[in-house]
């Protein structure tokens, strides 16, 4: 149903966050604020040892810098706002703020989406293809697919974004969310939302299923590499070369596959806040973790980059 034409359209929105007790707040806002610094230095961090150690400058390594870059600005479309608003009374937001920080969240999340599918290739060559690995992925490859995730993720988005902002909003403008999520946003909207929630379907199973497909494909090929390697030890550091790649696969993709490829009449808003947080917050705080720990070239570098710093001081 169409607004009427003396209704308002609405200015602003109001986000609820996770809750309205001011005692739960100060202590969300600490929490979260050290969730979100956590992420920034550790994915710092490894950008930083990526670009200063000259043995971390191949194609795995140059991959696993965009992705710190991605987890980085991921984290920080939605993490500081939500601080803001743990402290501040007012929890409001601006159309086109909600409008620039659905994009970016969005944007940012399917190039994320489709990102892994490169890493798990990088993976596919470095193993199944050890001897022509910098020859088939060279610097030029490298860059040409990082940047073509990056085009793809912000086109899918401002398609979905630009579908979802032009609805009609003529109040009640309430969006229970700590940030503009699409489908809580779309909820908000006083027409018939049908043909956006079918456009963002075939979106989410373009961006979702198919790189899952991919990396399902590349790994099945990995597999079968591994097991024809006849020393045991060698199996074993091939499989541990992928074990990162796939945890972080994991913890990314299992929430964001629930999230936006099923029906909307399952819609739990204050479920989805905290299943939100998984593919969002805490995705970008264990990724560093999961690479460092088990990444001997990455203690390595740190070390190394240490000791150079006790020389100089």
């Amino acid at each position: 149903m169409l607004p009427e034409k003396n209704q308002s359209w609405v200015s602003e929105f109001v986000l609820l966050g996770f809750s309205s007790d001011p005692m739960s707040n100060r202590v969300l806002f600490f929490t979260f604020l050290l969730l979100y610094l956590s992420s920034v230095l550790g994915n710092g961090l490894i950008i930083t040892l990526i670009c200063l150690d000259t043995h971390l400058h191949t194609p795995m390594y140059f991959f696993l810098c965009v992705l710190s870059v991605l987890d980085v600005s991921y984290v920080t479309t939605t993490m500081p706002q939500m601080l803001v608003h743990l402290l501040a009374h007012s929890r409001t937001i601006s159309f086109a703020g909600c409008w620039l920080q659905m994009y970016m969240f969005c944007a940012l999340g399917l190039t994320e989406c489709i990102f892994f599918v490169v890493m798990a290739y990088d993976r596919y060559v470095a193993i199944c293809y050890p001897l022509c690995y910098t020859i088939i992925l060279n610097w030029r490859l490298c860059t040409q697919l990082a940047a073509g995730t990056w085009t793809c993720g912000f086109l899918f988005s401002l398609i979905h974004t630009f579908l979802t902002m032009r609805l009609p909003y003529c109040g009640p403008n309430v969006i229970n969310h700590y940030f503009c999520e699409g489908p809580s946003v779309r909820k908000l909207a006083c027409t018939n939302t049908h043909l956006i929630e079918m456009v963002d379907l075939i979106i989410s199973v373009f961006i979702v299923v198919t790189p899952l497909s991919l990396i399902l494909a590349s790994y099945i090929r990995i597999a079968l590499a591994v097991l024809k390697i006849k020393a045991s030890q060698g199996r074993c550091k091939a499989f541990s070369t992928c074990a990162s790649h796939l945890t972080v696969v994991t913890l990314f993709y299992a929430p964001v596959t629930y999230i936006y490829t099923r029906p909307s009449s399952s819609y739990s808003p204050e479920q989805d806040k905290q299943i939100s947080l998984l593919y969002n917050v805490f995705t970008a705080l264990l990724n560093p973790v999961v690479y460092s720990l088990r990444n001997k070239d990455i203690k390595g570098a740190f070390l190394k980059v240490m000791g150079r710093g006790r020389v100089a001081w």
